[in-house]
């Protein structure tokens, strides 16, 4: 991936301080607590900038903007910034004087929240270094793997789509639906609930009044009772009005009562 000729800015805190710090004697780590944490041997404004893959740790003041050390990044984590052992505000950053001379210097925040956000913008900027080389070479095996496929329609080249089975399955449902004011048949096996039509001989105005929920008795059976007559209390003799009737005169036909017309 090529340089960026442009710096950006990445973080920005406004105190930090410096501290010298002595030769590591094992390779445990250092450690915060054999600096002299009371007695800092600089103190001024922190700035990160990065330039394409490099992240810069610059130590500037706080007046004048005057560049106190300067740390190039070109890992991390790696050598060039390590944390301590016992804390998470205090850090070891190896300065360069840009004449191949270095020296390891150890810098600590007041405010636990300043180390966080120091911290966090180095791995994000390293997080895109690395995005940005994976992507490089993608493209770059992309380009080696071919000529791509085209899909595309070539000029005057047309397509034709047969939807002819939705046609069939609207004139089914069309053909399903039942014609007329739109009442649902029954279900299959049940009976059907008649609507019943007004009387037509009613005059306009009249409210008939409601219809008795008591059980219709057919004419049939009102005219042949197959029930066993009630005994009567007088004795007399239930056809007594048939043995009573008049005979006919001869040469007449006999009369049929009105009541067993039919």
């Amino acid at each position: 991936m090529a340089e960026s000729g442009y710096e950006s800015v990445i973080c920005v805190k406004p105190e930090v301080h410096v501290y010298r710090i002595p030769p590591r004697a094992t390779n445990r780590g250092y450690r915060a607590a054999d600096w002299k944490l009371d007695q800092p041997s600089w103190s001024g404004r922190m700035r990160i900038t990065a330039k394409g893959k490099i992240a810069y740790i610059k130590l500037e003041d706080k007046t004048s903007g005057e560049l106190f050390a300067q740390a190039p990044v070109e890992q991390y984590p790696g050598i060039s910034v390590e944390s301590v052992t016992d804390s998470s505000r205090y850090f070891v950053v190896r300065i360069e004087d840009g004449n191949g001379r270095h020296a390891f210097i150890g810098i600590g925040f007041v405010d636990r929240g300043d180390s966080f956000d120091f911290n966090v913008a180095l791995q994000d900027h390293f997080k895109w270094v690395r995005q940005e080389g994976e992507l490089a070479k993608q493209a770059q095996s992309g380009e080696n793997a071919g000529p791509k496929l085209d899909l595309g329609f070539k000029e005057g080249q047309t397509i034709k789509i047969n939807i002819g089975n939705i046609k069939k399955k609207e004139d089914k449902t069309s053909k399903s639906r039942p014609a007329g004011s739109g009442f649902l048949p029954p279900p299959p096996g049940g009976k059907g609930i008649g609507v019943i039509p007004p009387p037509a001989s009613q005059p306009p105005g009249i409210i008939e009044p409601p219809v008795s929920q008591t059980p219709q008795t057919s004419t049939s059976d009102v005219l042949f009772d197959l029930s066993p007559p009630a005994p009567s209390s007088s004795g007399t003799d239930m056809w007594g009005d048939f043995a009573a009737a008049p005979s006919s005169a001869p040469g007449q036909t006999p009369q049929t009562p009105n009541w067993v017309q039919f």
